[in-house]
């Protein structure tokens, strides 16, 4: 007779009790409330019309006829199509020099063997312990002997290569297998060759991810402006809207209104880039 095997059965996979799931999707929920509610509550703010009452008890947060008037009145009280242009001129700057600047220092710090490479890496991460208030007044004082205060070049100047940035480019290009290189480098092919063609076409995502914060570090950027800034010809987006806070402060639909005309290009940027974002994520660009 045949000795009959007895295989073990399958372990089986223990579920969350259903409230525990329960409590998760309750606790995310609460974050997301806590991260979209102001701006939602902005949003519904700048749609509500002069005869709606925005303090009501309880809070109402969709309004009853929703009229774009304070969006026109934003553009009455300032020019607004002005600030937006510099700012969008301040913020593409930042993007192009910060993508440009830190995606070859990155790779310097990561690739290139010279003196002193330890210790440019160690300044970078110093950098990032330095607050801007302590900077402010020497790059101040910089400009103004260089002759750039009051033009939209002394905005951009101080944060056009960031010390983040660079660290994450270098953590970026640090993850790309050196053999491929070393193939590279067999074929015949020069530093710049190598950076061009075979670096930066693998670190894409990570680009997005410096593209991205530098135009929201530029786009929404209030102190230095304000410093630098004296012609209102010249003002960004972020200071010329101060105007609507200061004169119309008890109007508090059209500061509304402006709050989402300056949080807008924002929100428009990350959609189109959200999918190179998370990728860059994957390449291990924000990692601790």
């Amino acid at each position: 007779m045949a000795a009959v095997t007895h295989h073990p059965a399958a372990p089986r996979r223990t579920r969350a009790p259903r409230w525990r799931k329960a409590l998760r999707y309750a606790a995310l929920v609460i974050v997301l409330l806590v991260m979209i509610g102001p701006f939602l509550w902005q949003l519904s703010t700048s749609l509500k019309g002069t005869t709606e009452d925005i303090y009501t008890s309880p809070p109402r947060l969709l309004p009853e006829h929703p009229t774009f008037a304070n969006y026109r009145g934003v553009a009455d009280i300032i020019p607004v199509w002005d600030f937006i242009l510099n700012s969008v001129k301040v913020a593409v700057s930042n993007v192009l020099t910060n993508v440009i600047g830190a995606a070859m220092a990155g790779y310097a710090l990561s690739r290139l063997r010279f003196k002193g490479r330890g210790v440019a890496a160690i300044v970078f991460v110093l950098a990032l312990l330095v607050p801007m208030e302590a900077t402010m007044l020497a790059q101040f004082a910089t400009m103004r002997s260089l002759e750039l205060n009051n033009t939209l070049v002394a905005v951009v100047l101080p944060g056009c290569i960031g010390a983040m940035n660079v660290l994450l480019m270098r953590n970026a290009f640090d993850n790309i297998p050196y053999e491929i290189e070393e193939a590279a480098i067999v074929d015949g092919a020069n530093v710049w060759q190598r950076f061009t063609r075979i670096a930066l076409p693998a670190v894409k995502g990570t680009l997005a991810v410096v593209a991205i914060f530098s135009f929201m570090g530029a786009w929404d950027d209030f102190l230095w402006p304000l410093i630098v800034l004296s012609d209102s010809d010249h003002f960004t987006l972020t200071v010329g809207l101060n105007f609507l806070q200061g004169t119309f402060s008890n109007n508090q639909r059209i500061v509304a209104a402006g709050t989402i005309i300056a949080v807008a290009p924002l929100i428009v940027m990350f959609a189109c880039l959200q999918r190179f974002f998370f990728r860059g994520v994957g390449e291990g660009a924000v990692k601790g």
